[in-house]
């Protein structure tokens, strides 16, 4: 994964006021933790985070006060009706090291003909990955899958390098039947007839 590159600066200034001020000049506050070092305060232009963030797990390489700091997002924090950013929890990371992400899980081929559904049991693949190496995103298929059948963690084909950060026999996707109405109908009616010989 290549990484983008953002530039950053030092925030001096905490609390409630401060935040509305920078979110004003158009910046996200944000935090950098890790590697044991003391947590950084940094604020970023919001437009170009918002936009390296459009890819899952980004690598960032922040650059403020003559440091540059490679980063992904930890957690990100949105406001709830609009979406723009609040603010950013970055994890520091070195080239070689591992670290812990979701993955999003992409789907590709056709359920089995019939009134089948997907469920997702897990909307992201926790897994351990590189941190310069941290794929986008996993591909299963589901091409052919019928009711009762599920794809577990272990039957996930992952990228070189990438081990899984949950059970192997974890559940990821299953296929369940569309549920009918029917036998709900015939037991009300079932129940009718019991009242009358009663």
């Amino acid at each position: 994964m290549a990484e983008i590159k953002l530039a950053g600066e030092v925030r001096n200034d905490f609390g409630k006021g401060a935040a509305r001020r920078l979110r004003r000049e158009a910046k996200v506050p944000g935090v950098i933790y890790g590697h044991g070092a003391e947590p950084q305060h940094v604020a970023v232009d919001s437009h170009a985070l918002m936009m390296a963030l459009k890819t899952p797990n980004a690598l960032l390489r922040l650059e403020f006060d003559g440091k540059s700091e490679l980063v992904i997002p930890k957690a990100v924090q949105r406001e709830a009706i609009r979406r723009f950013l609040v603010h950013v929890d970055f994890l520091a990371v070195k080239k070689g090291e591992k670290v812990t992400v979701e993955l999003p899980i992409q789907t590709e081929g056709e359920l089995a003909p019939g009134g089948n559904l997907l469920e997702h049991v897990l909307n992201t693949l926790p897994v351990e990955a590189e941190a310069t190496h941290i794929p986008e995103s996993v591909t299963v298929s589901i091409a052919g899958l019928d009711a009762g059948s599920s794809v577990q963690a272990k039957d996930i084909t992952l990228p070189s390098g990438v081990s899984l950060a949950v059970e192997d026999d974890a559940v990821v996707l299953q296929v369940v039947s569309a549920q009918a109405e029917a036998p709900a109908e015939e037991a009300a009616a079932g129940e009718g007839a019991e009242g009358a010989e009663a």
